[in-house]
């Protein structure tokens, strides 16, 4: 199936990917800092931004995802590209790479780490997302002027939402609302943990301090599932860090396709 991307600088190979609901421009803030040194392929996943759903009666689970990103590779003819994801992207990017599609793993707050309750709790504060994104342009434009309300309306997913454009979250709460991908994502994740261990290629592991949506216990656990994993914090950044401190997300994600 066709996947839309966006794909800039030289270097090494690095693939992005997004978090459910969200889209690849959820990368824009780093992407120039990285293709300094990476040639940076930020994809919109199937059911996400402007790519097209899997096909009719087809799961959103990690098997048919992660095949769907091995075609993909195939078509660019890149041969075990460095891969990072954030959430749902961090969960299919420590799959693929345990499955030998990638040369290296960053994976910002993934997925896949959860309790049954965290995991109906994300669910439950990402359907209040996606249910307020359904108000209309002009009044989510007026509810965000203030920095107040942006941090009130965007806060469980950004930790300084203050720093975000208003277009810019204009536009990812249409890309949350637009998603036909988001619903039979959530479902497959009932029954998805990461249960790999990714042997055989670097990885790294970011979490946000300020990660309202996965919190630290889950961080806690991801640590002690993939104990050989270089582990960092990353100070003051929210679920979706790359905006918040954009200088550190890019330095984490350069060092963990460093090798």
């Amino acid at each position: 199936m066709d996947i839309v991307f966006e794909r800039r600088g030289d270097g090494p190979p690095l693939l992005l990917m997004h978090g459910i609901g969200h889209r690849w421009q959820a990368w824009e803030p780093v992407i120039d800092l990285l293709a300094k040194e990476r040639d940076v392929i930020a994809v919109d996943l199937p059911g996400f931004g402007a790519s097209p759903p899997l096909p009719p009666g087809t799961p959103y689970d990690l098997e048919t995802v992660v095949d769907v990103l091995r075609e993909f590779i195939d078509r660019l003819g890149v041969d075990r590209p460095h891969v990072a994801g954030n959430s749902l992207g961090g969960l299919f990017a420590l799959e693929a790479a345990d499955r030998g599609l990638a040369r290296s793993v960053t994976a910002l707050s993934p997925a896949g780490f959860y309790t049954p309750l965290e995991l109906r709790y994300a669910a439950l504060v990402l359907r209040a997302s996606r249910l307020g994104a359904g108000l209309s342009p002009s009044t989510m434009r007026r509810l965000a002027s203030t920095p107040r309300m942006r941090r009130l309306m965007f806060g469980m997913i950004y930790g300084r939402p203050d720093l975000i454009g208003v277009d810019t979250l204009l536009a990812d709460a249409a890309a949350l609302r637009g998603a036909v991908g988001f619903e039979p994502t959530l479902r497959a994740g009932r029954r998805t943990t990461f249960r790999g261990k990714v042997r055989d290629v670097p990885v790294t592991i970011a979490w946000g301090t300020r990660d309202r949506l996965l919190r630290s216990s889950q961080a806690v656990r991801a640590q002690q599932t993939l104990p050989h994993a270089r582990f960092v914090w990353l100070q003051g950044c929210g679920h979706v860090p790359m905006g918040d401190d954009p200088e550190l997300v890019a330095r984490v994600l350069l060092e963990g396709s460093s090798g």
